[in-house]
C-alpha cells in the first residue's frame, strides 16, 4: 500500500461527477419507511432517517481511492473478518447541508472534516481520500438527496456522515488489505428534542473517554462505544450527557460524549486545550473565530472542574448539537445552575454561526461550500 500524505488533492484524483451515475438513472432506495412529505419536521429530532442514495468508493491497490459512485441507500456486505468488525479500524465524520431561502444548497466546512479524517487515517494506518475527493463525495450525496432537505424555514438540515473503514478481511492484528469510503445522509431537526434547549451535564469521575497517547483526538469509531455505559447511567438519572475528566489527574475537564465544552467568566471564554485526548471540533474552531470577531478573549487551557462552580455560563459545541447552552452541571453531588437567555454569550455565538450557515450573515472565511 502506498504511503499517503495529507494533501488537498491526490495526483490520481478523479472527477467523480464524470463517472458516478446520475441520481435520475438510479432507482432510489426502498430501504426507508417515510417519504419527505410525510416527515414531521417540528418533531423530527436527531435520529436515523434513511434517504435515497449513498456514495461508495474503494481503495485501489496503490492506496489511492477510485472515483466512487452513488448507490441506492441500503445495507452493505462485509466479510466477518473485516478489519472494521474485528479491530475497529474505522473513522467517522459529520457535516451538514442547508437549503437557503433562495433554494440553493450549501455544506458547512467539509474541507475541515476531510483534513481531520486524513489525520485520523494516518493514526490508524489507513489510506484516505484526498480533500477534493472527500468534498466532492459530500456534495454528490447532498445533491442526490436534496428532496430530503427541509424547506427554507430553518427547521433542520441534512446531516451527512462520511465513513472510512477497513473493509478487507484480516485475521491477525494488522491493517486491512482493502478500505471503503462511504457517505450517507439523514434529515435532522433539533438535537435537543425535549424542547428545553439546554443541556444538563453530569461530571463523570469513574470512567474516562480517552488517555494520553490514545486515539481521543481523532474521530475513531472506538471512542464512542466506551462512553455508552457512562451515558446510560447519567441519562438514567435524568441528565442529558456526561462531562469527562482527564485520565491522569481526574480533575481537568475535557469534553462531553460527542461535543466540546466552553466556560464563560466575564468577557473571557475558556475551553480545554487539545492535547491529543480532546477532539478538535470543527464547530469549536468556528465558535472560537466568531468569538474573536465579536471582541471576546478566548483561552485554550487546562480547566479544573472546580471552575465550573464559579463560571457565569457554560455551553457545548458540535456538528450535531450546534452551540447549546448548559443549564446545569452536577459535580461531586452538587448541582450548579447557569443563566439561560437570549442575551447570553452562547446565544450570541449561536446566532452568528447559524446566520453564516443560513446565508443571512456574510461568510468572510469561505466556510460555506455551494452544492451544484
Amino acid at each position: 500500500m502506498a504511503s499517503n500524505h495529507i494533501v488537498s488533492s491526490s495526483q490520481s484524483a478523479l472527477n467523480s461527477h464524470s463517472s458516478s451515475p446520475s441520481p435520475t438513472s438510479l432507482q432510489p432506495s426502498t430501504y426507508r419507511e417515510y417519504e419527505p412529505e410525510e416527515i414531521d419536521w417540528d418533531n423530527l429530532g436527531f435520529k436515523v432517517m434513511p434517504t435515497d442514495y449513498m456514495f461508495i468508493a474503494k481503495s485501489c491497490l496503490d492506496g489511492n481511492f477510485e472515483a466512487g459512485q452513488l448507490n441506492p441507500f441500503g445495507n452493505i456486505q462485509l466479510s466477518p473478518s473485516a478489519g472494521i468488525l474485528n479491530y475497529g479500524q474505522g473513522l467517522i465524520e459529520g457535516t451538514k447541508a442547508y437549503r437557503r431561502e433562495d433554494g440553493r444548497i450549501y455544506v458547512f466546512r467539509p474541507q475541515d472534516s476531510a483534513i481531520r479524517m486524513q489525520i485520523g487515517a494516518e493514526r490508524l494506518c489507513m489510506p484516505f481520500p484526498s480533500v477534493d475527493q472527500f468534498v466532492d463525495a459530500v456534495k454528490q450525496t447532498a445533491l442526490a438527496n436534496k428532496r430530503w432537505q427541509i424547506p427554507p424555514a430553518g427547521k433542520g438540515s441534512l446531516y451527512i456522515r462520511p465513513l472510512l473503514m477497513g473493509s478487507g478481511a484480516v485475521l491477525g492484528v494488522a491493517p486491512a488489505p482493502e478500505y471503503t469510503f462511504l457517505v450517507y445522509s439523514c434529515p435532522v431537526g433539533i438535537y435537543l428534542k425535549d424542547g428545553t434547549g439546554a443541556l444538563s451535564l453530569y461530571v463523570e469521575e469513574e470512567f474516562h473517554r480517552s488517555a494520553l497517547g490514545g486515539a481521543g483526538g481523532i474521530k475513531s469509531i472506538t471512542n464512542y462505544a466506551p462512553v455508552m455505559k457512562a451515558m446510560r447511567n447519567a441519562k438514567g438519572k435524568g441528565f442529558t450527557d456526561v462531562l469527562y475528566l482527564d485520565s491522569v489527574n481526574n480533575k481537568y475537564i475535557e469534553e462531553a460524549s460527542s461535543s466540546n465544552i466552553f466556560l464563560v467568566k466575564g468577557k473571557v471564554i475558556s475551553t480545554p486545550k487539545a492535547n491529543g485526548t480532546i477532539l478538535e471540533g470543527v464547530t469549536k474552531k468556528s465558535v472560537i473565530d466568531i468569538a474573536h470577531d465579536l471582541g471576546y478573549q478566548v483561552e485554550e487551557r487546562m480547566i479544573e472542574a472546580e471552575e465550573l462552580i464559579t463560571a457565569d455560563e457554560v455551553f457545548c459545541t458540535g456538528t450535531a448539537l450546534g452551540v447549546a447552552a448548559v443549564g446545569s452541571v452536577t459535580y461531586k453531588g452538587k448541582r450548579i445552575e447557569y443563566k439561560i437567555s437570549s442575551e447570553t454569550i452562547s446565544q450570541q455565538l449561536n446566532s452568528r454561526l447559524v446566520g453564516i450557515q443560513r446565508g443571512t450573515i456574510e461568510d468572510k472565511r469561505n466556510w460555506i461550500v455551494e452544492v451544484k
